[in-house]
């Protein structure tokens, strides 16, 4: 049976390869962080990773895993209700509640798991979800999950949302779902308008802030502090896999009551292993020094800020943002998807390490490199890159 299928996937993946829309996985034989070796041996500077804040080879998180791992052993063997909780993931739970200013807070093995089981326990066939377009591929999944009925709301489009409100009158319960940070685009949800409507329609709202938490906002909370509707967002999923050290997991925040019944009714929660505790300890650590200070996130601001500026003076089409993620863009070249794609090749050779993304990662015509910045970098790498992406912009005619 194994032959037909094996056929069809054979052509399937020749058509991804003449496409130019392979993956390609490169590896890496260091530690994360701004400078790294593939296993050509090359040393690279990183610019892709989602280690906004630089912590994911941090001495401290290093010294409380390892300190964990003698403390709490390796793994948990068990599901939380049964016998695979200790005390060190309530920890987690409360400094993570109190950063993100929410009453509670359950753990997931990655955020992934979090979207999936966010949804389905409140959500039923007499509900309804408005879901922004381009939200991620975890909130898509989480939702299908449900039997409530599905709105999809054009990208950021605020009268296509209240439209969808009004529409959609009759739900039991009604819930916007949407992304703080759209990671292709770097795009930030305007929540304030969003939780405007979301209170002229008696709705509740729902935030993936995978690509905030711990930088966005002043003191680095999130899009909810950086829009300045703390108190107004209800539930928030974010990742502990990104700028909260870079390892896995992920969680839920919201009012007690909201937690209380995910933790009787999520099932990503009740039937798979929470996060090992070296993993846990880390994250704590992690939610310590993000709470003691504001260097990293500071940083990290000047460093997009820098890149931003030098690279609209070199006369690439990036676009416009406050985010650490700056796509660069290629649309407006008729073969812009290997045009990405050969870019980055030769960004790698003169030691820069970034990828091309294109379709179906993004829409056709819109191919980009998505760059991210991050607290690790110092000036002299962000200028090493730009000079890098000048070279090979004039010589692929990206650039005058």
């Amino acid at each position: 049976m194994y032959g037909r299928i094996r056929d069809d996937l054979v052509k399937g993946l020749e058509e991804i390869r003449g496409a130019g829309l392979y993956k390609e996985e490169r590896v890496i034989t260091t530690h994360q962080g701004a400078r790294i070796k593939v296993s050509t041996g090359q040393e690279v500077l990183n610019f892709c990773a989602n280690n906004y804040l630089g912590l994911s080879s941090h001495p401290r998180l290093l010294e409380a895993a390892h300190a964990a791992l003698d403390r709490w052993g390796y793994g948990m063997s068990s599901v939380r209700f049964i016998c695979g909780t200790q005390e060190i993931h309530k920890t987690l739970e409360r400094k993570v509640a109190d950063f993100l200013g929410k009453e509670d807070c359950i753990l997931y093995a990655a955020c992934f798991d979090a979207n999936g089981g966010v949804f389905e326990p409140f959500m039923d066939k007499d509900t309804a979800i408005l879901t922004d377009a381009l939200n991620h591929a975890s909130v898509i999944d989480g939702i299908r999950l449900t039997k409530a009925q599905r709105h999809i709301v054009q990208h950021l489009d605020l009268a296509d949302m209240e439209a969808k409100l009004k529409e959609s009158q009759g739900a039991r319960y009604r819930l916007i779902a949407t992304d703080g940070v759209f990671s292709m685009d770097g795009d930030i949800a305007p929540l304030k308008e969003i939780c405007d409507l979301a209170e002229k329609y008696d709705a509740l709202v729902m935030v993936d802030d995978s690509h905030a938490t711990g930088f966005m906002g002043r003191t680095g909370r999130g899009t909810h502090e950086y829009r300045d509707v703390m108190k107004r967002v209800d539930l928030i999923t974010t990742t502990f896999g990104k700028a909260l050290g870079g390892a896995s997991g992920g969680c839920v925040a919201g009012p007690q009551e909201m937690i209380d019944w995910l933790r009787q009714k999520s099932r990503p929660y009740l039937f798979s292993n929470t996060l090992p505790p070296i993993v846990a300890a880390g994250t704590c650590a992690v939610m310590d020094l993000l709470s003691a200070t504001t260097e990293l996130r500071d940083k990290l601001e000047r460093n997009q800020r820098l890149f931003r500026k030098l690279m609209t003076e070199a006369g690439f089409d990036i676009r416009p943002g406050d985010h650490p993620i700056v796509p660069i863009m290629f649309g407006k070249f008729p073969n812009d998807a290997p045009l990405a794609q050969e870019f980055a090749r030769r960004l790698l050779a003169e030691g820069i390490y970034v990828i091309g993304f294109s379709f179906p990662v993004v829409p056709r015509g819109q191919a980009r490199i998505r760059v991210q910045l991050s607290a690790a970098h110092e000036d002299e790498h962000i200028r090493k890159a730009v000079e890098a992406f000048t070279k090979v912009g004039k010589a692929l005619k990206v650039i005058a």
